[in-house]
């Protein structure tokens, strides 16, 4: 499907040593497209089938809910399995057919609002269940670490970050973190296109019935780059052999066992959780707030995403290399900051005169978005740090589960305060305030924790250590 010949040297001596590096960074190029056009077309296309603001919170609400049922018995049958691959490309499959439902959920006539939300579930719990798929076999093909010779080309190769750092000169690398932020930067540059794209293409169609053919037209093109994706993930291969066990009783009471006597997981779940609930509080008071008060058209509405991921693409080797320096934990720290910064910009935002205010919103979103690449970067390799190597797929599954929880419940919470503070522009206020205070201890407690970690000696040991 790639040509390596069209390719640099250096690329092609990568691609051929590291070869699984490169199928997961393709794969994120596939799929990060896929998910962007899908999930930019979600609420606009509920807002023209009709929704309300109660039915806009179902798309979240709904997909975590029956997500919750179904990943610990997922996360347990996929730690039985010797072939992990196999479910991924199956989820994938799955993903696309609940894209293809979305994509005709307009021709429901009056069920379509509950068709299109049924499809969106269905489509959102294949999501999450590939998700854990992919990151269960994630460890199985990419190591923690890998060694390089100093000054080799693979030290250079696509301007890897660190890759003059010290640590790289002494030969060791963290394999992970290199092929997630290269992976993550691949991700990011999709994110910066598709809103725009897709706010152009829907801003220079005039009626109601064509923005809806074109929405059906971007789940199509999703459907396509997933199918491209499956094709590319059947090429992987596995670093160590993997033995396939029997789910019995017996064995999935020694994980919960295993699980409950783990206290850094224990604790850096806790710790996480509350820092998902800040950040899911006000997810649809967000986009209220761009829509009903900022009243910004679809280009505006792309402009902001594509703010916030072309500072991060930017952005993101500095992360980076903070991570090889420092670790993972502390710098998600800073994530969390720049996060806790939204809602305050949000509420600066609706204050300023109408013909300025959304162009000051696309402004201080991308201001806020500098450190948000470390979310998405960092915090699965924190998780890793803590997961049992026998029960990947479960520890990832709990996790999963807890933060879908959080998902499903606080922004159905956040438009419930909303309304019950008036449903108007000071409601809207006060509640992207308390969003703001949340966050602003959630940074603290996860500061608190690695610090706690360095005290008694537990804290991570850095990806590069001397």
């Amino acid at each position: 499907m790639f040509r390596l010949k069209y390719f640099p040297v250096k690329a092609r001596n990568f691609a051929r040593t590291n070869p699984s590096a490169v199928r997961y960074i393709i794969d994120g190029l596939f799929v990060a497209s896929a998910i962007n056009i899908a999930v930019n077309n979600f609420s606009l296309l509920a807002i023209r089938l009709g929704t309300n603001d109660f039915q806009l919170s179902l798309i979240q609400f709904l997909p975590q809910i029956l997500t919750m049922l179904v990943l610990i018995p997922g996360g347990l049958y996929m730690d039985s399995l010797q072939n992990k691959k196999r479910i991924v490309i199956v989820m994938l499959a799955a993903i696309m057919f609940g894209y293809l439902l979305c994509s005709i959920s307009p021709f429901a006539g009056k069920y379509s609002i509950p068709f299109f939300l049924g499809s969106l579930t269905f489509a959102g719990v294949a999501t999450a269940l590939y998700n854990i798929a992919w990151q269960s076999f994630f460890p199985n093909v990419i190591g923690a670490s890998v060694s390089v010779k100093p000054g080799s080309a693979e030290s250079h190769i696509l301007n890897l970050p660190g890759a003059s750092d010290r640590t790289t000169n002494r030969g060791l690398r963290s394999s992970r973190n290199q092929v997630l932020t290269l992976r993550a930067r691949v991700s990011l540059f999709i994110s910066m296109l598709a809103p725009l794209l897709i706010g152009i293409v829907l801003a220079s169609i005039g009626t109601v019935d064509g923005k809806i053919k074109a929405h059906q037209v971007f789940f199509f093109c999703s459907i396509l780059l997933l199918f491209f994706a499956a094709l590319n993930f059947k090429k992987f291969k596995t670093r160590r052999r993997i033995e396939p066990k029997r789910i019995s009783l017996a064995k999935i009471k020694k994980a919960g066992k295993s699980l409950l006597s783990n206290k850094p997981f224990l604790l850096f779940t806790a710790t996480a959780l509350f820092f998902h609930i800040t950040w899911h509080f006000d997810w649809t008071l967000y986009f209220i707030g761009q829509v009903h008060y900022l009243h910004m058209n679809e280009f505006q509405l792309g402009l902001a995403p594509l703010g916030g991921a072309a500072i991060q693409f930017l952005t993101i080797r500095f992360w980076s290399r903070m991570n090889e320096r420092r670790g993972v934990v502390l710098p998600f720290t800073f994530g969390i900051l720049g996060l806790s910064l939204c809602p305050a910009f949000m509420i600066a935002a609706v204050s300023m005169p109408a013909s300025v205010g959304p162009h000051i919103f696309v402004i201080l979103h991308t201001i806020a978005h500098i450190p948000f690449c470390v979310v998405t970067l960092n915090l699965f390799q924190c998780l890793l740090q803590v997961v049992d190597d026998e029960n990947t797929s479960f520890y990832i599954s709990v996790f999963a589960c807890v933060i879908c929880l959080s998902n499903a419940v606080m922004p159905v919470a956040g438009v419930a305060l909303y309304h019950k503070l008036g449903a108007d522009l000071n409601g809207l206020r006060y509640t992207l305030g308390i969003a703001f205070i949340l966050r602003i201890i959630a940074a603290g407690l996860w500061l608190l924790r690695w610090r706690r970690s360095q005290e008694i000696g537990t804290h991570e040991t850095r990806i590069n250590a001397d």
